[in-house]
């Protein structure tokens, strides 16, 4: 007897803890060999580096593909600790990702117990854990794949200063609103959903006219942070570099042919395409044909609920019975209709401020169905484990690491190598890389490349060139790339083969080079 009510008293709790335990698995398992590790990673362990050894602390973070802009500097600090603890090896940035990985799966448990119930969030944290997806983003340091455990926590924050009335959240608020703007900059369109529950909050307390002062002040406290951590360091950048920043931000914004309309009625075509979108990339394994009917269903169930309970009363009374249910799909919606506005390609990590919001709906659609009779249980069982199928069938530890850690640090110690203690200057060929993968390992050793400067050609022009050729083929003396071309006109000296990928040294093709 005492066996059985302690399994029926900490039943969820066993549970959750076998699914975190098996989402550290999926994300810390071979990490070294499975991270991405890049032009964008070594850029950022490069600035952290420096950080750290040549106390160059930074006011800009990382520069955004689209629309040449900074972010905030507050990802780097993020990597501080974990770069001091790993010794500066990008291990220990990655490690920290995945920590938050996991982290997420538990807050998804945890919050989402006041949203769509215990059954619904322990559904939802568990296909959270086993995402392809979501397990490919946990599993490499990049400033994108934190935002959804700050997105998370910032709703959390809001849900308890909306429904619960905890003012000292909006503090809070600031600091987690900091870290979701500066891990991307779609993460602006969280704050619509912000604005939307704290308007709410405001308008319940004018109605009852109580803690309004509190209130006020818990937001001033809340912005004041925001402003310290976000707007002052990038204001102060732009102040000492011609407002560099502020005006790529205008012009990404106003221009016409940007990627970006600000008319939020053209986003209305897309809602169905980009709902679709994200639950087949999430939760239906990239599955079309299967993720379109998921989040066709889980659609269609929400409107008969929302119909149902409006038709016994009205929409008041949805909000007020089913508030976490109101809170995530107001979070949802406004998040798609900010996505409907954006006009180029919307790749996987866009979804981030939302990654947590499908999960949770999949969880409520789970456990609505698992409430009913026998045949209600049966069915839930074997709808999660079709879902545990699709994921298993695209996970990404089903293929081979591609190892790119560790044929990084080869090349980089072989060039080095080669160099022979002599000054050199590194470029590389690739269609959407950069080498400063490659220039982390080189500059922690000890012997980085001289960048090439061209007001101080004489200076930084060494007497060898070091390319690195990812691509099949790219003629390194004829390349059109700008370090191979301000090095002036060369010649191959040695050709190498190393980790599958061809290294060349070239010299300037000059008389007295030609003896």
């Amino acid at each position: 007897m005492k066996k059985n009510h302690f399994l029926a008293k900490n039943g969820f709790l066993i549970l959750i803890v076998l699914i975190l335990i098996l989402s550290a698995f999926l994300r810390f398992w071979r990490l070294p060999e499975y991270m991405t590790f890049l032009g964008d990673e070594g850029r950022d362990v490069l600035a952290v580096k420096r950080m750290i050894v040549d106390h160059k602390f930074r006011l800009i973070g990382p520069v955004t593909s689209v629309g040449n802009m900074y972010l905030g500097p507050l990802y780097y600090y993020l990597m501080l600790p974990a770069m001091i603890i790993s010794r500066l090896s990008p291990v220990g940035p990655a490690a920290m990702v995945a920590l938050l990985g996991v982290l997420t799966t538990a807050l998804i448990y945890f919050y989402g117990r006041e949203w769509v119930g215990t059954k619904g969030s322990l559904f939802g944290a568990f296909l959270y854990a086993i995402s392809p997806v979501v397990i490919t983003f946990s599993r490499s340091s990049w400033n994108p794949n934190v935002m959804p455990f700050f997105a998370l926590v910032s709703i959390y924050g809001l849900w308890r200063v909306w429904h619960k009335k905890q003012f000292f959240w909006l503090s809070i608020l600031g600091i987690t609103l900091s870290f979701v703007l500066q891990s991307h900059w779609l993460g602006l369109l969280l704050f619509p959903t912000v604005i939307i529950f704290w308007l709410m909050a405001l308008a319940e307390l004018l109605r009852s006219k109580k803690s309004v002062r509190v209130f006020w002040q818990q937001t001033l406290i809340g912005f004041f942070i925001f402003l310290c951590l976000t707007i002052v360091p990038l204001v102060w950048f732009d102040l000492r570099h011609g407002f560099l920043n502020g005006k790529a931000f205008m012009v990404f914004i106003t221009d016409r042919q940007g990627p970006v309309s600000l008319k939020i009625y053209e986003s209305l075509p897309h809602l169905w395409n980009l709902n679709k979108e994200i639950f087949t990339r999430l939760v239906g394994g990239k599955d079309i044909f299967w993720g379109t009917w998921i989040a066709l269903v889980i659609t269609l169930m929400i409107f008969l609920k929302i119909i149902r309970e409006s038709l016994l009363a009205n929409w008041h009374r949805f909000v007020i019975r089913n508030p976490g249910l109101f809170l995530l799909l107001v979070w949802f919606l406004v998040g798609l209709l900010g996505l409907g506005i954006y006009q180029q390609n919307i790749y996987d990590h866009y979804f981030g401020f939302l990654f947590p919001v499908p999960f949770l709906l999949t969880g409520w659609f789970l456990a609505m169905i698992w409430h009913g009779k026998i045949t209600g249980k049966i069915l839930t069982l074997l709808l999660l484990s079709f879902l545990i199928f699709l994921a298993i069938k695209e996970s990404p530890l089903r293929y081979p690491p591609a190892r790119q850690l560790q044929k990084t640090q080869t090349i980089a110690r072989f060039i080095l190598d080669k160099a022979r203690d002599k000054p050199f200057n590194l470029a590389l060929v690739a269609e959407r890389n950069y080498d400063d993968a490659y220039a982390f390992f080189m500059e922690k050793w000890g012997q980085p490349p001289t960048r090439i400067e061209p007001e101080k050609a004489q200076e930084t022009i060494t007497q060898q060139l070091f390319v690195i050729c990812e691509q099949t083929s790219c003629q390194p003396p004829f390349n059109p790339k700008a370090e191979i071309a301000m090095f002036g006109w060369s010649k191959i000296d040695e050709k190498w083969e190393v980790e599958g990928v061809e290294v060349y040294k070239l010299s300037h093709n000059s008389p007295q080079n030609n003896d």
